[in-house]
């Protein structure tokens, strides 16, 4: 996991529809080649954020957990792609490699759920959010933006999310 810098922030998160709300104003944002890391264990609401995040960007697709096939890709009526990419069954990051993420970035953003799995194959920089489960219906989110990119991304999703700078 990345370490904690000056432009990281953390969010408790009190219900599934606020998860997905934060996920609706950062999938806004989103652009092609943008990389978007999921971190947590089980039922730490990945999903649930992948939901709001696809519905932020545009997605046409009904989100569900690519945990048995991979990637799901969703669409946008300007035939946009987003790729939700679930690296928890992934054997190895060769196995990962396989998959062909630079053709993935190419064409629309990329989230990542499970990527400490697959960290040797990862694109230099990111946008790192760690889930963590504090009861039946809160989470702690922490965000860690890695490269000039994601913390002008964190900047303009605080901005819209939360009026700061």
């Amino acid at each position: 996991m990345p370490v904690l810098t000056v432009n990281a922030f953390d969010f408790l998160s009190h219900s599934p529809a606020q998860t997905r709300r934060l996920g609706m104003r950062l999938g806004a944002l989103l652009q092609p080649g943008d990389v978007v890391c999921l971190q947590g264990e089980l039922g730490a609401g990945k999903t649930t954020f992948v939901q709001g995040l696809a519905a932020g960007w545009g997605s046409l697709d009904a989100v569900s957990s690519p945990t048995f096939i991979l990637v799901n890709v969703y669409r946008r009526a300007d035939g946009g792609q987003l790729f939700h990419f679930d690296t928890y069954r992934v054997e190895s990051a060769l196995e990962a490699e396989e998959l062909d993420l630079d053709a993935m970035l190419a064409a629309g953003p990329l989230v990542i759920e499970w990527p400490e799995r697959m960290a040797g194959i990862l694109p230099a920089e990111w946008l790192w959010l760690k889930l963590e489960h504090v009861d039946e219906d809160r989470r702690q989110i922490t965000f860690l933006p890695t490269g000039k990119r994601y913390e002008t991304l964190l900047a303009a999703f605080s901005h819209t999310s939360f009026g700061t700078d």
